[in-house]
């Protein structure tokens, strides 16, 4: 692999993608092609070697563009997205848009010029799980946790057009023979994240002054998984993952949206229950959870960040750093929220 296309690699989890292949593989040479919506920044990629890394400003769904970037390209690993449920909600336009006609011309350009794809998915595909408390007895039909073979159930805009990608993706693989791969990840974090998502609108309310907000009880559960272990896993998959295949992307890092709130007031010296209750999401899913036994297994892959604590600790840190980061998108964010009533 000589050069490799990274698809919103100025976004959250895209960028680090791109800070872990340009720090641990820096012969590799990487173009970032990403439209810099509110959710991409350049600033994501300060630091990073010009000579090696590129950013390219461009629409995913530019045939023309796409075409002559993948022409020159060994890889494409496709991470950009339109990704947030509250906005697909309000107007699912841009996730059609985005996460179905931009994959769409992105294999496309793969199949003509037989370049290596990978393509990062989400498991919001799957749809939720009952909450452990709410499972049912061993042998009724339903898993405790996502695997490969859980049939696709998205309840969202969002995930149901990240659902419509996936099997774009493995009919293009079985009826053209696109050489690729999907994976499915659970909740990231860390640093780079879009104060819009929770763990760092939490954060930086705080920071600001404001109080945190929670969704209804908080009872909803998510599958955290620090977003340096997730990069480590694509590049497992893009490096040594079978043709055809689905590797499920988790840490083990189940935690409640109470917990995890409670979590991040102690942890920067908070009263835990400083916080406001706020109107729940439209059909929240009530739990995610995945089984990573294929991707360790097969693949030899272990996460690193296994103490959820600890990489809350040190993501709190980093937003604390780098207040320039985020302040300017502050106010509209929560102004945007309220007029959501959360």
């Amino acid at each position: 692999m000589k050069k490799m296309i990274v698809t919103g690699g100025a976004g959250f989890i895209g960028s680090n993608f791109v800070h872990y292949v340009a720090n641990n593989y820096p012969s590799i040479e990487i173009v970032v092609l990403d439209k810099l919506t509110y959710a991409g920044n350049k600033k994501n990629l300060f630091g990073l070697p010009e000579d090696k890394v590129k950013l390219v400003v461009g629409d995913i769904i530019d045939r023309e563009l796409v075409e002559k970037l993948v022409s020159e390209a060994d890889v494409v690993v496709h991470y950009a997205a339109e990704s947030h449920n509250d906005n697909s909600l309000k107007d699912p336009y841009p996730f059609v848009q985005t996460n179905l006609i931009g994959t769409y011309t992105l294999i496309e350009a793969c199949r003509k010029y037989k370049v290596r794809y990978h393509h990062v998915s989400t498991d919001e595909v799957y749809g939720d799980l009952p909450l452990r408390e709410n499972l049912p007895e061993k042998g009724e039909g339903i898993g405790e946790k996502f695997t490969d073979k859980t049939p696709y159930n998205p309840s969202s805009p969002y995930s149901s057009t990240k659902a419509g990608s996936d099997l774009l993706v493995k009919a293009w693989v079985r009826s053209f023979g696109l050489k690729a791969t999907i994976s499915n990840c659970s909740n990231n974090y860390g640093p780079y994240q879009h104060i819009e998502k929770f763990i760092p609108r939490q954060i930086t309310n705080i920071l600001a002054g404001n109080r945190p907000k929670l969704y209804g009880e908080g009872k909803n559960v998510r599958d955290w998984i620090h977003t340096d272990d997730h990069s480590s896993a694509v590049w497992e998959i893009v490096n040594n993952g079978v043709i055809g295949e689905t590797y499920l992307i988790g840490a083990e890092g189940e935690q409640n949206n109470k917990y995890v709130l409670e979590k991040i007031l102690m942890l920067m010296g908070q009263p835990q229950d400083a916080y406001d209750t706020v109107k729940d999401r439209e059909g929240h899913d009530l739990r995610y959870a995945i089984d990573a036994s294929k991707l360790k297994k097969e693949l030899n892959w272990t996460p690193k960040h296994v103490d959820f604590d600890k990489g809350l600790q040190e993501t709190i840190e980093w937003y604390t750093k780098n207040q320039d980061w985020w302040k300017d998108d502050k106010e509209l964010v929560e102004r945007t929220y309220a007029e959501q009533d959360q």
